[in-house]
Protein backbone atom coordinates (compact mmCIF):
# COMPACT_ATOMS: atom_id res chain seq x y z
CA UNK A 1 0.00 0.00 0.00
CA UNK A 2 1.07 3.58 -0.58
CA UNK A 3 2.00 4.69 2.94
CA UNK A 4 3.08 8.11 4.11
CA UNK A 5 6.79 7.32 3.74
CA UNK A 6 6.25 6.63 0.05
CA UNK A 7 4.08 9.72 -0.25
CA UNK A 8 6.80 11.91 1.25
CA UNK A 9 9.34 10.51 -1.22
CA UNK A 10 6.95 11.20 -4.08
CA UNK A 11 6.31 14.71 -2.73
CA UNK A 12 10.01 15.57 -2.49
CA UNK A 13 10.54 14.30 -6.05
CA UNK A 14 7.51 16.21 -7.32
CA UNK A 15 8.61 19.43 -5.60
CA UNK A 16 12.15 19.18 -6.97
CA UNK A 17 10.87 18.66 -10.51
CA UNK A 18 8.39 21.54 -10.21
CA UNK A 19 10.99 23.82 -8.62
CA UNK A 20 13.45 23.39 -11.50
CA UNK A 21 11.09 22.82 -14.43
CA UNK A 22 12.05 19.15 -14.61
CA UNK A 23 10.10 15.95 -15.18
CA UNK A 24 8.54 13.92 -12.38
CA UNK A 25 8.34 10.28 -13.43
CA UNK A 26 5.98 7.71 -11.94
CA UNK A 27 7.33 4.16 -12.07
CA UNK A 28 5.53 1.16 -10.67
CA UNK A 29 8.29 -1.20 -9.59
CA UNK A 30 6.25 -4.39 -9.73
CA UNK A 31 8.83 -7.10 -10.38
CA UNK A 32 7.87 -8.69 -7.05
CA UNK A 33 4.79 -10.37 -8.47
CA UNK A 34 3.49 -11.64 -5.12
CA UNK A 35 3.37 -8.19 -3.52
CA UNK A 36 2.45 -6.16 -6.59
CA UNK A 37 -1.22 -7.04 -6.79
CA UNK A 38 -3.65 -5.02 -8.93
CA UNK A 39 -5.27 -3.78 -5.71
CA UNK A 40 -1.96 -2.49 -4.35
CA UNK A 41 -1.16 -0.74 -7.62
CA UNK A 42 -4.65 0.83 -7.68
CA UNK A 43 -4.12 2.24 -4.17
CA UNK A 44 -0.87 3.85 -5.34
CA UNK A 45 -2.50 5.47 -8.37
CA UNK A 46 -5.65 6.52 -6.50
CA UNK A 47 -3.61 7.88 -3.58
CA UNK A 48 -1.35 10.00 -5.79
CA UNK A 49 -4.39 11.23 -7.73
CA UNK A 50 -6.15 12.28 -4.51
CA UNK A 51 -3.02 14.13 -3.39
CA UNK A 52 -2.70 15.89 -6.73
CA UNK A 53 0.86 14.67 -7.30
CA UNK A 54 0.38 14.38 -11.03
CA UNK A 55 3.22 12.79 -12.98
CA UNK A 56 4.78 14.27 -16.10
CA UNK A 57 5.55 10.77 -17.40
CA UNK A 58 4.12 7.37 -16.64
CA UNK A 59 3.03 5.34 -14.97
CA UNK A 60 5.65 2.97 -16.34
CA UNK A 61 5.29 -0.64 -15.24
CA UNK A 62 8.48 -2.68 -14.97
CA UNK A 63 6.58 -5.87 -15.78
CA UNK A 64 5.80 -4.30 -19.17
CA UNK A 65 9.50 -3.64 -19.86
CA UNK A 66 10.78 -7.20 -19.49
CA UNK A 67 11.84 -7.36 -23.16
CA UNK A 68 14.03 -4.30 -22.64
CA UNK A 69 15.61 -5.74 -19.50
CA UNK A 70 16.34 -9.05 -21.26
CA UNK A 71 17.96 -7.10 -24.10
CA UNK A 72 20.31 -5.33 -21.69
CA UNK A 73 21.08 -8.57 -19.83
CA UNK A 74 22.05 -10.17 -23.14
CA UNK A 75 24.35 -7.23 -23.86
CA UNK A 76 25.97 -7.56 -20.43
CA UNK A 77 26.47 -11.30 -20.83
CA UNK A 78 28.13 -10.66 -24.19
CA UNK A 79 30.30 -7.91 -22.70
CA UNK A 80 31.33 -10.06 -19.73
CA UNK A 81 29.84 -7.69 -17.14
CA UNK A 82 27.34 -10.40 -16.18
CA UNK A 83 27.49 -14.18 -16.01
CA UNK A 84 25.30 -17.23 -15.45
CA UNK A 85 25.41 -18.91 -12.06
CA UNK A 86 24.25 -22.54 -11.75
CA UNK A 87 24.40 -22.81 -7.97
CA UNK A 88 21.57 -24.83 -6.49
CA UNK A 89 19.57 -23.66 -3.49
CA UNK A 90 21.16 -26.41 -1.41
CA UNK A 91 24.66 -25.22 -2.31
CA UNK A 92 23.83 -21.62 -1.42
CA UNK A 93 22.25 -22.68 1.87
CA UNK A 94 25.39 -24.67 2.72
CA UNK A 95 27.58 -21.68 1.80
CA UNK A 96 25.63 -19.32 4.06
CA UNK A 97 25.51 -21.81 6.92
CA UNK A 98 29.31 -22.14 6.85
CA UNK A 99 29.80 -18.38 6.75
CA UNK A 100 27.40 -17.88 9.62
CA UNK A 101 29.17 -20.55 11.68
CA UNK A 102 32.47 -18.76 11.08
CA UNK A 103 30.77 -15.44 12.03
CA UNK A 104 31.35 -14.09 8.53
CA UNK A 105 28.99 -11.87 6.59
CA UNK A 106 26.74 -14.15 4.50
CA UNK A 107 27.48 -13.43 0.84
CA UNK A 108 27.87 -15.17 -2.48
CA UNK A 109 31.49 -16.19 -3.02
CA UNK A 110 31.63 -15.83 -6.83
CA UNK A 111 32.19 -19.55 -7.48
CA UNK A 112 30.62 -19.33 -10.99
CA UNK A 113 32.20 -15.98 -11.80
CA UNK A 114 34.85 -17.36 -14.13
CA UNK A 115 33.25 -20.65 -15.20
CA UNK A 116 31.96 -21.17 -18.72
CA UNK A 117 30.45 -24.65 -18.36
CA UNK A 118 26.77 -25.39 -17.84
CA UNK A 119 24.96 -27.65 -15.42
CA UNK A 120 22.27 -29.79 -17.00
CA UNK A 121 18.86 -29.69 -15.32
CA UNK A 122 19.57 -26.44 -13.46
CA UNK A 123 18.11 -23.14 -14.62
CA UNK A 124 20.79 -20.54 -13.90
CA UNK A 125 20.42 -17.07 -12.47
CA UNK A 126 22.29 -14.17 -14.02
CA UNK A 127 24.63 -12.23 -11.76
CA UNK A 128 26.32 -8.86 -12.22
CA UNK A 129 30.12 -9.13 -12.23
CA UNK A 130 30.82 -6.55 -9.51
CA UNK A 131 34.38 -5.10 -9.41
CA UNK A 132 36.55 -6.91 -6.85
CA UNK A 133 38.81 -3.98 -5.96
CA UNK A 134 38.49 -0.32 -5.09
CA UNK A 135 35.67 1.65 -3.54
CA UNK A 136 32.34 3.11 -4.56
CA UNK A 137 31.56 6.55 -3.16
CA UNK A 138 27.93 7.56 -3.02
CA UNK A 139 27.87 11.36 -3.11
CA UNK A 140 24.63 11.61 -1.19
CA UNK A 141 22.98 15.02 -0.84
CA UNK A 142 21.64 14.22 2.63
CA UNK A 143 24.41 12.12 4.18
CA UNK A 144 27.41 13.44 2.31
CA UNK A 145 30.00 11.06 0.77
CA UNK A 146 29.41 7.44 1.80
CA UNK A 147 32.19 5.00 0.87
CA UNK A 148 31.64 1.30 0.17
CA UNK A 149 34.36 -1.25 -0.50
CA UNK A 150 33.77 -3.33 -3.62
CA UNK A 151 35.25 -6.25 -1.73
CA UNK A 152 32.20 -6.17 0.54
CA UNK A 153 29.73 -6.26 -2.34
CA UNK A 154 28.89 -9.66 -3.75
CA UNK A 155 27.74 -10.38 -7.30
CA UNK A 156 24.11 -9.36 -7.32
CA UNK A 157 21.46 -11.49 -9.05
CA UNK A 158 20.00 -9.43 -11.90
CA UNK A 159 17.78 -12.15 -13.38
CA UNK A 160 16.12 -14.98 -11.47
CA UNK A 161 16.18 -18.59 -12.63
CA UNK A 162 12.76 -18.12 -14.22
CA UNK A 163 14.15 -15.25 -16.29
CA UNK A 164 12.43 -12.39 -14.45
CA UNK A 165 14.71 -9.43 -13.75
CA UNK A 166 15.24 -8.12 -10.23
CA UNK A 167 14.44 -4.72 -8.77
CA UNK A 168 18.01 -3.45 -8.39
CA UNK A 169 18.76 -4.18 -12.04
CA UNK A 170 15.48 -2.84 -13.40
CA UNK A 171 15.86 0.55 -11.72
CA UNK A 172 19.34 0.90 -13.21
CA UNK A 173 18.05 0.31 -16.74
CA UNK A 174 15.07 2.58 -16.11
CA UNK A 175 17.23 5.37 -14.72
CA UNK A 176 19.49 5.22 -17.78
CA UNK A 177 16.71 4.89 -20.35
CA UNK A 178 14.56 7.64 -18.82
CA UNK A 179 17.36 10.15 -18.31
CA UNK A 180 16.87 10.31 -14.55
CA UNK A 181 19.08 12.99 -13.02
CA UNK A 182 17.94 12.83 -9.36
CA UNK A 183 16.77 9.95 -7.20
CA UNK A 184 15.12 10.66 -3.85
CA UNK A 185 14.30 7.63 -1.70
CA UNK A 186 14.38 6.27 1.82
CA UNK A 187 17.78 5.68 3.40
CA UNK A 188 16.91 2.00 3.72
CA UNK A 189 17.92 1.92 0.02
CA UNK A 190 21.37 3.37 0.63
CA UNK A 191 23.03 -0.06 0.69
CA UNK A 192 21.59 -0.81 -2.76
CA UNK A 193 23.13 2.30 -4.26
CA UNK A 194 26.80 1.23 -4.68
CA UNK A 195 25.74 -1.84 -6.66
CA UNK A 196 23.48 0.32 -8.82
CA UNK A 197 26.29 2.79 -9.42
CA UNK A 198 28.60 -0.07 -10.48
CA UNK A 199 25.96 -1.39 -12.88
CA UNK A 200 25.42 2.07 -14.37
CA UNK A 201 29.18 2.40 -14.83
CA UNK A 202 29.28 -0.99 -16.54
CA UNK A 203 26.56 0.23 -18.90
CA UNK A 204 28.50 3.41 -19.66
CA UNK A 205 26.06 5.71 -17.87
CA UNK A 206 26.72 8.38 -15.25
CA UNK A 207 24.88 7.87 -11.95
CA UNK A 208 22.16 10.33 -10.97
CA UNK A 209 22.31 12.55 -7.90
CA UNK A 210 21.10 10.55 -4.88
CA UNK A 211 19.28 11.86 -1.81
CA UNK A 212 18.50 9.19 0.78
CA UNK A 213 16.04 10.62 3.30
CA UNK A 214 15.67 9.29 6.86
CA UNK A 215 12.74 7.07 7.73
CA UNK A 216 9.55 8.38 9.32
CA UNK A 217 9.10 7.04 12.85
CA UNK A 218 6.00 6.44 14.93
CA UNK A 219 5.05 8.84 17.75
CA UNK A 220 6.88 6.54 20.18
CA UNK A 221 10.10 6.76 18.18
CA UNK A 222 9.76 3.21 16.89
CA UNK A 223 9.39 2.00 13.33
CA UNK A 224 6.17 3.24 11.75
CA UNK A 225 3.61 0.42 11.70
CA UNK A 226 -0.10 -0.37 11.70
CA UNK A 227 -0.34 0.28 15.43
CA UNK A 228 0.31 3.95 14.75
CA UNK A 229 -2.90 4.40 12.80
CA UNK A 230 -3.46 4.96 9.09
CA UNK A 231 -1.46 2.66 6.84
CA UNK A 232 -2.62 3.58 3.33
CA UNK A 233 -2.64 7.23 2.32
CA UNK A 234 -6.30 6.83 1.31
CA UNK A 235 -7.12 6.21 4.96
CA UNK A 236 -6.21 9.85 5.58
CA UNK A 237 -8.83 10.82 3.02
CA UNK A 238 -11.40 8.71 4.86
CA UNK A 239 -10.36 10.36 8.16
CA UNK A 240 -11.15 13.76 6.69
CA UNK A 241 -7.74 15.26 6.01
CA UNK A 242 -7.15 17.65 3.14
CA UNK A 243 -4.53 16.64 0.55
CA UNK A 244 -2.73 19.98 0.92
CA UNK A 245 -2.66 19.65 4.71
CA UNK A 246 -1.20 16.15 4.56
CA UNK A 247 1.44 17.26 2.05
CA UNK A 248 2.25 20.30 4.19
CA UNK A 249 2.67 18.00 7.18
CA UNK A 250 4.84 15.49 5.32
CA UNK A 251 7.12 18.08 3.77
CA UNK A 252 8.06 19.22 7.29
CA UNK A 253 9.03 15.64 8.23
CA UNK A 254 12.55 15.92 6.90
CA UNK A 255 12.66 19.41 5.38
CA UNK A 256 12.51 22.90 6.82
CA UNK A 257 12.47 26.52 5.70
CA UNK A 258 13.30 28.63 8.72
CA UNK A 259 10.58 28.41 11.35
CA UNK A 260 7.71 28.30 8.87
CA UNK A 261 5.08 25.64 9.47
CA UNK A 262 2.21 26.36 7.08
CA UNK A 263 2.83 26.15 3.34
CA UNK A 264 0.59 26.22 0.32
CA UNK A 265 1.51 23.97 -2.58
CA UNK A 266 2.92 26.95 -4.45
CA UNK A 267 5.03 28.02 -1.48
CA UNK A 268 6.47 24.52 -1.09
CA UNK A 269 7.50 24.52 -4.75
CA UNK A 270 9.11 27.96 -4.52
CA UNK A 271 11.09 27.18 -1.35
CA UNK A 272 12.01 23.48 -1.65
CA UNK A 273 15.64 22.45 -2.00
CA UNK A 274 17.49 19.18 -1.51
CA UNK A 275 20.14 20.98 0.54
CA UNK A 276 17.54 21.72 3.25
CA UNK A 277 16.69 18.05 3.80
CA UNK A 278 17.38 16.85 7.33
CA UNK A 279 19.66 13.96 8.29
CA UNK A 280 17.72 13.03 11.42
CA UNK A 281 14.62 10.87 11.36
CA UNK A 282 11.29 12.55 12.17
CA UNK A 283 8.46 11.13 14.26
CA UNK A 284 4.77 11.34 13.43
CA UNK A 285 2.84 13.80 15.58
CA UNK A 286 -0.92 13.25 15.11
CA UNK A 287 -1.81 16.43 17.03
CA UNK A 288 0.37 18.52 14.72
CA UNK A 289 -1.33 16.99 11.67
CA UNK A 290 -4.77 17.79 13.10
CA UNK A 291 -3.71 21.38 13.79
CA UNK A 292 -2.35 21.81 10.28
CA UNK A 293 -5.49 20.32 8.77
CA UNK A 294 -7.67 22.84 10.57
CA UNK A 295 -5.37 25.67 9.51
CA UNK A 296 -5.78 24.68 5.87
CA UNK A 297 -9.56 24.27 6.32
CA UNK A 298 -9.76 27.80 7.71
CA UNK A 299 -7.48 29.43 5.14
CA UNK A 300 -8.88 27.91 1.96
CA UNK A 301 -11.85 29.47 0.19
CA UNK A 302 -14.96 27.54 1.20
CA UNK A 303 -15.60 26.64 -2.43
CA UNK A 304 -12.36 24.61 -2.50
CA UNK A 305 -13.59 22.49 0.40
CA UNK A 306 -16.91 21.66 -1.27
CA UNK A 307 -15.87 18.42 -3.01
CA UNK A 308 -14.17 17.15 0.14
CA UNK A 309 -17.18 17.82 2.37
CA UNK A 310 -19.56 16.40 -0.25
CA UNK A 311 -17.45 13.22 -0.35
CA UNK A 312 -17.62 12.88 3.43
CA UNK A 313 -21.38 13.48 3.47
CA UNK A 314 -21.84 10.76 0.84
CA UNK A 315 -20.08 8.34 3.19
CA UNK A 316 -22.83 9.15 5.70
CA UNK A 317 -25.47 8.41 3.03
CA UNK A 318 -26.30 12.10 2.80
CA UNK A 319 -27.02 13.24 -0.73
CA UNK A 320 -26.17 16.94 -0.50
CA UNK A 321 -27.83 19.11 -3.16
CA UNK A 322 -25.53 19.72 -6.13
CA UNK A 323 -26.78 22.95 -7.64
CA UNK A 324 -26.12 26.64 -7.09
CA UNK A 325 -28.37 26.98 -4.00
CA UNK A 326 -27.06 23.67 -2.65
CA UNK A 327 -23.45 24.76 -3.13
CA UNK A 328 -24.19 28.06 -1.41
CA UNK A 329 -25.65 26.16 1.53
CA UNK A 330 -22.64 23.85 1.72
CA UNK A 331 -20.28 26.81 1.67
CA UNK A 332 -22.24 28.39 4.52
CA UNK A 333 -22.01 25.14 6.49
CA UNK A 334 -18.24 25.10 5.95
CA UNK A 335 -17.82 28.71 7.10
CA UNK A 336 -19.94 28.08 10.20
CA UNK A 337 -18.20 24.82 11.18
CA UNK A 338 -14.54 25.07 10.26
CA UNK A 339 -13.43 26.86 13.41
CA UNK A 340 -15.18 24.17 15.44
CA UNK A 341 -13.89 21.07 13.66
CA UNK A 342 -10.45 19.76 12.73
CA UNK A 343 -11.30 17.34 9.92
CA UNK A 344 -13.82 17.17 7.11
CA UNK A 345 -15.11 13.91 8.56
CA UNK A 346 -15.84 15.62 11.88
CA UNK A 347 -17.45 18.52 10.03
CA UNK A 348 -19.73 16.16 8.10
CA UNK A 349 -20.74 14.22 11.21
CA UNK A 350 -21.55 17.41 13.16
CA UNK A 351 -23.50 18.85 10.23
CA UNK A 352 -25.98 16.02 9.65
CA UNK A 353 -28.85 18.04 11.07
CA UNK A 354 -28.49 20.53 8.21
CA UNK A 355 -29.37 17.83 5.68
CA UNK A 356 -31.59 15.24 7.40
CA UNK A 357 -35.26 15.51 6.50
CA UNK A 358 -36.16 14.62 10.09
CA UNK A 359 -34.04 15.03 13.21
CA UNK A 360 -34.13 13.12 16.46
CA UNK A 361 -34.24 15.25 19.59
CA UNK A 362 -31.78 14.17 22.25
CA UNK A 363 -33.98 13.18 25.26
CA UNK A 364 -31.53 14.59 27.79
CA UNK A 365 -31.35 17.92 25.94
CA UNK A 366 -35.14 18.01 25.63
CA UNK A 367 -35.63 17.36 29.34
CA UNK A 368 -33.33 20.22 30.25
CA UNK A 369 -34.19 22.82 27.65
CA UNK A 370 -37.70 22.15 26.30
CA UNK A 371 -39.52 23.14 29.49
CA UNK A 372 -42.99 24.66 29.57
CA UNK A 373 -41.45 28.14 29.78
CA UNK A 374 -39.14 27.39 26.85
CA UNK A 375 -42.01 26.04 24.75
CA UNK A 376 -43.89 29.29 25.27
CA UNK A 377 -40.85 31.20 24.03
CA UNK A 378 -40.57 28.94 20.99
CA UNK A 379 -44.22 29.63 20.19
CA UNK A 380 -43.50 33.35 20.14
CA UNK A 381 -40.39 32.80 18.02
CA UNK A 382 -42.48 30.92 15.47
CA UNK A 383 -44.64 33.96 14.95
CA UNK A 384 -41.72 36.41 14.85
CA UNK A 385 -39.68 34.24 12.46
CA UNK A 386 -42.63 33.88 10.10
CA UNK A 387 -42.95 37.68 9.95
CA UNK A 388 -39.27 38.52 9.41
CA UNK A 389 -38.90 40.35 6.07
CA UNK A 390 -35.28 39.21 5.68
CA UNK A 391 -34.17 35.68 6.60
CA UNK A 392 -30.51 36.05 7.50
CA UNK A 393 -28.35 35.79 10.60
CA UNK A 394 -28.56 39.46 11.65
CA UNK A 395 -32.38 39.81 11.84
CA UNK A 396 -32.67 36.34 13.37
CA UNK A 397 -30.21 37.38 16.08
CA UNK A 398 -32.09 40.63 16.62
CA UNK A 399 -35.36 38.73 17.09
CA UNK A 400 -33.75 36.46 19.69
CA UNK A 401 -32.27 39.40 21.60
CA UNK A 402 -35.55 41.31 21.52
CA UNK A 403 -37.52 38.36 22.89
CA UNK A 404 -34.96 37.71 25.66
CA UNK A 405 -34.96 41.35 26.70
CA UNK A 406 -38.77 41.54 26.62
CA UNK A 407 -38.96 38.55 28.99
CA UNK A 408 -36.07 39.68 31.18
CA UNK A 409 -34.01 36.61 30.29
CA UNK A 410 -30.45 35.94 29.27
CA UNK A 411 -30.01 35.23 25.57
CA UNK A 412 -29.13 31.61 26.31
CA UNK A 413 -32.59 30.97 27.75
CA UNK A 414 -34.02 31.66 24.30
CA UNK A 415 -31.18 30.47 22.06
CA UNK A 416 -30.61 27.06 23.65
CA UNK A 417 -34.24 25.83 23.41
CA UNK A 418 -34.23 26.96 19.77
CA UNK A 419 -30.96 25.10 19.17
CA UNK A 420 -32.36 21.87 20.61
CA UNK A 421 -35.57 22.28 18.62
CA UNK A 422 -33.96 22.77 15.19
CA UNK A 423 -30.73 20.72 15.53
CA UNK A 424 -31.74 18.00 17.98
CA UNK A 425 -28.92 18.74 20.40
CA UNK A 426 -27.11 21.39 22.40
CA UNK A 427 -24.07 21.92 20.14
CA UNK A 428 -24.07 23.78 16.84
CA UNK A 429 -22.60 26.88 15.24
CA UNK A 430 -24.06 30.19 16.47
CA UNK A 431 -27.80 29.70 16.46
CA UNK A 432 -28.53 32.70 14.21
CA UNK A 433 -26.13 31.29 11.58
CA UNK A 434 -27.58 27.81 12.02
CA UNK A 435 -31.16 28.96 11.48
CA UNK A 436 -30.13 31.12 8.52
CA UNK A 437 -28.45 28.13 6.83
CA UNK A 438 -31.41 25.85 7.51
CA UNK A 439 -33.74 28.37 5.91
CA UNK A 440 -37.00 29.82 7.14
CA UNK A 441 -39.17 26.97 5.87
CA UNK A 442 -37.22 24.16 7.54
CA UNK A 443 -36.68 26.16 10.75
CA UNK A 444 -40.43 26.78 11.10
CA UNK A 445 -41.20 23.17 10.18
CA UNK A 446 -38.88 21.83 12.89
CA UNK A 447 -40.33 24.24 15.44
CA UNK A 448 -43.79 23.02 14.51
CA UNK A 449 -42.76 19.39 15.06
CA UNK A 450 -41.35 20.20 18.50
CA UNK A 451 -44.39 22.26 19.46
CA UNK A 452 -46.62 19.36 18.47
CA UNK A 453 -44.68 16.67 20.30
CA UNK A 454 -42.20 17.75 22.99
CA UNK A 455 -44.31 20.76 24.00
Amino acid sequence: MLHIGGVRTALFSWLLARRHGGRYILRVEDTDLERSTPEAVRVILDGLAWLGLEADEGPYYQTQRFDRYREVIAQMLAAGTAYRCYCTKAELDELRAGQTARKEKPRYDGRWRDRTDVREGVEPVVRFRNPLDGNVVVEDVVHGPVKFSNGELDDLIIARSDGTPTYNFCVVVDDRDMGVTHVIRGDDHLNNTPRQINMLTALGAAPPVYAHVPMILGPDGGKLSKRHGAVSVLEYQALGYLPDALLNYLVRLGWSHGDEEIFTREEMIAKFSLEALNKAASAINPDKLLWLNQQHMMRKPAAELLPHLRWQLARLDIDAPDDAPGNAMLEAVIVSQRERTKTLKEMAELSRFFFDAEIAIDPKAAGKHLTAEACALLGELQQQFAALPDWSAAPIHAALVALAEARGLGLGKVAQPLRVAITGGTISPPIDQTAAILGRERTLARLAVVMGSSC
